[in-house]
């Protein structure tokens, strides 16, 4: 698959050869979808709780004798019953990740990236840099680009000028090579990678 290289500027700059194993893929879904479903369960917090009865600071005191009052029997106070009693089976601090196999992961990554070339969101430019972080003039490139919302994918070490200039602009995410992933190429329109990106993901798919 052969794609054009632009400049930030819009300039012609090239062309570029995709690797079919990589970006030629038929999209697969389901593979997708488990390995979104794996990095949403990894990252959530999993901090929910809440004290249980032995948890309760409350006297354990029987509450009232056992016969003649009537009422139903009680002992302690701190049972889930009773208003500021420990609540039964409640949530407790754990890990909500899954498992997912290496290859799986990889694979994933790769129907991602094929998914995005299928349905022509994926563009390719020289290099992502700017000599000053002027947020105003990177918004001018990317406007002329027809980018608004968009992940940028560059080598392994992200210009300064260009991640400070991009940070505020909204719908548009810089990450590193060692960042990309599924679900944040899913939720942008747009991905955008670097000749030096597409470099990385070939020797890492070699």
């Amino acid at each position: 698959m052969e794609l054009k290289v632009t400049t930030l500027e819009g300039k012609e700059a090239g062309s570029v050869q995709l690797s079919d194993a990589i970006f030629g893929l038929e999209p697969r879904e389901d593979i997708i979808a488990r390995c979104v479903q794996w990095q949403l369960n990894k990252r959530q917090a999993g901090t929910h709780k809440a004290k249980g009865r032995a948890e309760i600071w409350r006297t354990g005191k029987k509450m009232y004798k056992q016969k003649g009052t009537g009422g139903a029997r009680h002992g302690s106070a701190r049972v889930p019953q009773f208003r500021g009693g420990g609540r039964a089976f409640g949530p407790v601090v754990r890990s909500h990740a899954t498992d997912l196999p290496k290859k799986v992961r990889a694979l994933a990554l790769k129907h991602a990236l094929s998914a995005k070339a299928k349905d022509g969101d994926l563009v390719v430019i020289e290099k992502a840099a700017l000599e000053a972080a002027k947020t105003k003039a990177l918004l001018g490139h990317f406007s002329g680009l027809g980018l608004t919302n968009a992940l940028i994918i560059d080598g392994a070490e992200l210009n300064n000028g260009f991640a400070a200039a991009a940070r505020n602009i909204p719908n548009m995410d810089v990450l590193p090579i060692q960042g990309i992933n599924v679900y944040d190429i899913l939720r942008r329109q747009k991905l955008v990678l670097t000749k030096a990106a597409i470099d990385a993901l070939e020797a890492r798919f070699k």
